[in-house]
Formats: structure tokens, sequence, C-alpha cells
């Protein structure tokens, strides 16, 4: 039986609520649309990509009965029984048979007849592909299985996806947007920081943001105008060496804040448009941490919120875009509110938790759905999860903890001798949902949680 949520999500897609879905959670999906742009100049940064795609797992508490996923590797065993036993509806988990880590699960899947056919006999049956982020690798799975995309093509996408569009977007609607500029070329970059160099001698930072950067990647934060010129320097020699001046940036001031925000809207084919729900989000240097149900705003705020959904929703379906949008969006310390921070007209981190928060957070009730660093020295068992959690759930009957990610607590495991494999202790991640009755609760049910997971990692003197 499928969620609300997810019927609500295949009616806008696809025109029915019925329709089988085959989930492709290509988290790296920035990384294929930035190809044709000219970012930060900056070292590929590799390190983190197993554990990144082995969030791809979170996709199967979106998917439902009767649709299929695609995962590089199979759900373990003890963590699908698991899922099972929480009264949760799982897809069908489909696994290319010619799988190498260092692929995407598209790339895997395309190199699979076996996995082909078996997708070419669900678009016959009249399923539809729905990936996280549309690039041209699930247009060319989608041809060659003869299934339809759920989403515009990848053209389309791509281009909806530049924090520049983003930008341009919010300026054209009137919405407040952050102060700051977009730069496609070194000379627009230079004429920016020019004139914010008396902010940048006061103390005043700046962040430069690539395009398409995600997730704290392509951001970096100019302190003073050394750092600025430093910057400017690299882009020269960059732009010497490859006879290529473009540079696709926005620059931003960097404003004191209460929170951030994170709220999704779901576009259909014909142009309606609903907010499906606005989170606090928590970040750390950029890079998402988890989020916070429901945010802490006031009515006239989230009146503002509704207003920036609505016209965000209008302008994405004029230039071709249906789907799901997720917006970033800040309020500020004098509780001014920023309506469009950024635009990820794709799947996001909280659209995978739409199903469960329906199932797990009762009304009235506040979530917190986040993940915990674990420091392992072999691969983790999940029985062992389990167990650290059940002295945490043991004590408290009104709360709960639900896992929604465990293949990422393993995946640099899967690493290379040398590059972090079980020879030496290596990083994970578990990702979980806590449901408690009141903020404070939650807190003191995070911290629990918190000390379980940590009794699961090496201790800290043996890190080195």
């Amino acid at each position: 039986m499928s969620t609300r949520y997810l019927r609500t999500l295949k009616r806008a897609l696809t025109g029915s609520a019925d329709t089988p879905l085959v989930l492709l959670c290509n988290f790296e999906a920035e990384a294929q649309w930035a190809r044709g742009h000219v970012g930060l100049p900056a070292p590929p940064a590799g390190a983190t990509r197993p554990l990144v795609a082995a969030m791809e797992e979170l996709g199967v508490l979106l998917a439902g009965t009767g649709d299929a996923i695609v995962l590089s590797r199979p759900l373990d065993p003890d963590y699908r029984d698991y899922l099972t036993q929480q009264g949760l509806a799982l897809p069908d988990v489909l696994v290319p048979e010619n799988s190498r880590p260092e692929r995407s699960t598209t790339a895997n899947a395309l190199d699979s007849p076996v996995l082909l056919d078996r997708l070419r006999r669900l678009g016959a049956a009249g399923a539809r592909v729905l990936p996280m982020g549309t690039t041209a690798d699930e247009e060319e799975l989608a041809r060659r299985c003869g299934l339809r995309l759920a989403t515009p093509d990848s053209t389309v996408v791509e281009q909806v996806n530049s924090k520049i569009y983003g930008r341009r977007l919010a300026e054209a609607a009137g919405l407040r947007p952050v102060p700051g500029a977009c730069c496609e070329t070194r000379q627009e970059l230079a004429d920016v920081l020019a004139q914010y160099r008396l902010r940048l001698e006061s103390g005043e930072p700046l962040v430069v943001k690539d395009a398409y950067g995600v997730s704290g990647k392509g951001l970096l934060v100019l302190e003073n105008p050394g750092r600025a010129a430093q910057l400017l320097r690299m882009v020269d020699r960059r732009a010497a060496r490859t006879g290529d001046d473009r540079i696709h940036v926005v620059v931003e001031e960097w404003l004191p804040k209460r929170c951030d925000l994170n709220y999704q809207v779901t576009i259909a084919r014909d142009g309606r448009a609903g907010l499906d729900f606005v989170k606090q989000a928590l970040t750390a240097q950029g890079v998402h941490q988890g989020h916070l149900m429901p945010a802490e705003l006031s009515a006239d705020q989230y009146r503002q919120i509704e207003y920036a959904a609505s016209e965000v929703a209008s302008r994405l379906h004029a230039d071709g875009y249906h789907g799901v949008v997720g917006v970033d969006a800040i309020v500020g310390a004098d509780e001014t509110v920023y309506p469009v921070l950024e635009i990820n007209a794709r799947l996001n981190m909280s659209t995978y938790q739409g199903g469960v928060t329906e199932l797990c957070q009762p009304p009235g009730a506040v979530a917190l759905a986040r993940h915990y660093p674990l420091r392992l020295a072999a691969s983790l068992e999940f029985d062992a999860v389990r167990q650290a959690l059940t002295t945490v759930s043991a004590a408290r009957n009104t709360e709960q903890v639900l896992v929604t990610c465990f293949a990422t607590a393993n995946a640099n495991a899967l690493l290379p001798v040398g590059a972090g494999s079980p020879a030496d202790p290596f990083d994970g991640r578990l990702y979980a949902l806590l449901v408690a009755a009141d903020r404070d609760r939650l807190s003191h049910l995070d911290r629990a949680v918190r000390a379980a997971v940590a009794t699961l990692s090496v201790p800290e003197e043996s890190h080195d």
C-alpha cells in the first residue's frame, strides 16, 4: 500500500496515483550538469563518493508496493526484515548484474543486459522512471528500456538547477534575494569583488558558490580582500592555461541567520502546484546535516514562503519544468525571510522523508531526520545497530527511532586497500528519523541515539 504522499506525487508527475515508478536515486546529478560549466578552481573531490552513492538506499522508503528501485547493491537482508517489521511497504529492489563501485548506478544499469530486459518489461507495463535528478544518462536508460520519464528532459532540468538561474528567477519575481550577484566571466567576478572590497576589509565575509555545487562542494567563503585576490589569481591562471575566462558562480553576502529552511513544491504537468511542507534545515559549513519538522515560523513568515513557492512554481513551469522542487531559504537573525536561497529542481533529501513522516509523525509531534557519524574498523552488522537502538527505545515508549538508510554505514569499507579499506578505520553514516512529543523530548532522544551509535564506533584512541 502506498502512502498518501506517494500517491499525490505520482498523480502530479504522471496523471495517475497508480502509475508504477522505477526510482533511480542519483545523488551526484549535479556533477554531470556541471560538465559544460566552469566553476571555482579546485581539485576534484572524489573521496566521499562511495558514501554519497550509497545514499540511494533512502529511496526505498519513498517507493511503495508495485514500484521498483535500482540499487547498485542489494538491501542488507536484516535491514530489509527490520523495515518490514516496522510496517513499511517496500518496492522491488533491482540490482545490475554488472556493478562496479567506481561507476554510477545508472552506468551500471546500462551495462547490465539482464536488468535492462527487466526494465523493458516494466516499461511495457506502464512504469515510468523517476530519477532524483534527470541527466543524459537517465534519458539514455529510459530510451533503451522503453520507459517514459516522469520528469522533463535533461536539458530543461539542467537549466533550472543552476544557482544562476535560481537567483535570476527570484529577482525577476520580486522575491527578496540575499544581496549578491551572478557572474559568468572572470571580469564580472572581479567587478563584483571590487564592489565588496569595503565589506571584506571590515571583516564581513562573502560566499562564492558554483552554479552546480551541492552540499558544501563548490563553495568558498572569502573573509578578507586577500582571499578575494587569491581567488582571482587562481581564476587567471586557469584562464591562461585553458584560454577560457568563463566562471559560473554566484557571489552573496554571508548574512547572520536564525535558521535555514527547506520547502518543497510539486508542480504537476498541467502547471498546478502545491506546497508540500516547510522544514528547518540543519547545516554545518554548508553541508546538509538533517531536517527538523515542523519549522519554527510565524504565521506571516509561513505566508511569505507560500507566496514564494507559488511564484517559483509558476516560473519553472513556464520554462518547461514539472516535478519536485526543493527550495532553500533562510530566516535572518532579525527574522527577515529570504525565501529563495537556491532552487533544486529535483528530488531532495527531504523528498525521501515524506512517506515515513506521514506514517511515523502524528499530528502535533515533532521529528528530526539526520545522520549520525560512525568510525568503523570492520563492516557493521545491522543486528548491532538494532541492539544499540533497542536500549534507547526501551526507555521511551512514546518516542520512535527509525533507521532510514543503512548502506552508508559500510560504503567506505568497499574502497580498495590503501584508500580507507577495512585494513584501516573508515568513516560511515547511519541515517535515522526521530519522533517525539515536543522539542525538549526530541533533543533528549537525539542525544540518546547519538550516544548509542557512538558505542558502535572504534574508540577514539585507535583512530590513528
